[in-house]
């Protein structure tokens, strides 16, 4: 279900000859989102199931992926996780008319970029869509194994399950700059870095966080099992 389908030619310029595949099995709704992205000046494939989905990625990679949680046959979930396995990057927004935040890191953690719920507004697709795209092209690394950001906050999935990460507004604000993308060096209080470290080190084993000399923090990905301690590779 779609709320304003509206117009949106105003917003044209960044989707030139962008290319979005939209996976969905309810053929009403898969013809209006493609008639809302047209309008926006999207290029648009549609695939009623993932079955011809996945003869339509044997031939063309397209900048983007609008994908439906709940279809008959396979189901989103699995696809994406196939997608994801097989080393397929292309960004994806999940559309589902589950709600609860538990379905929103589902998604997410399965390799979702994005996840929006029905109904929704065309507008905010587009805008969602345009923000994934440009992430992919800008940074194309992806948040590390375990970690998850769901609604400006940090979830740690593991064996046990998927759970809030508690932080201090200092403390989050420093992971998002060091996980947008993975790799950057970011400027934080010796304080902060520390209990974020500690934090960090006491749910997700493989992820630290390292101190850059003179520059800042950068969090880095590794097998703990060969770490020596108190060494630093990005000293």
């Amino acid at each position: 279900m779609i709320d304003g389908i509206g117009n949106h030619k105003s917003e044209q310029t960044d989707q030139m000859n962008k290319t979005v595949l939209i996976i969905d099995d309810d053929d009403i709704l898969r013809d209006a989102i493609a008639r809302g992205l047209r309008d926006a000046g999207f290029d648009v494939i549609g695939a009623p199931s993932v079955e011809s989905a996945t003869k339509i990625l044997e031939r063309i990679r397209p900048d983007g992926i609008v994908l439906d949680r709940m279809m008959t046959g396979i189901d989103g979930l699995t696809f994406l996780n196939s997608l994801r396995t097989c080393g397929n990057t292309t960004p994806v927004i999940m559309l589902t008319a589950l709600t609860g935040p538990e379905n929103a890191i589902a998604g997410l953690t399965t390799g979702a970029d994005d996840y929006l719920g029905k109904p929704f507004q065309m507008r905010e697709l587009i805008l969602r869509l345009n923000k994934i795209m440009n992430r992919a092209g800008t940074h194309p690394m992806r948040m590390p194994h375990g970690l998850t950001l769901s609604d400006d906050e940090f979830f740690i999935t593991d064996d046990t399950g998927t759970r809030l990460l508690a932080l201090s507004g200092e403390e989050k604000k420093l992971l998002t700059q060091l996980t947008t993308p993975v790799g950057n060096i970011a400027a934080a209080a010796p304080m902060v870095a520390k209990r974020l470290r500690g934090k960090l080190n006491g749910v997700l084993s493989h992820i630290d966080i390292v101190t850059i000399r003179g520059r800042g923090y950068k969090l880095v990905i590794s097998d703990v099992s060969n770490k020596t301690k108190g060494t630093n590779p990005c000293d």
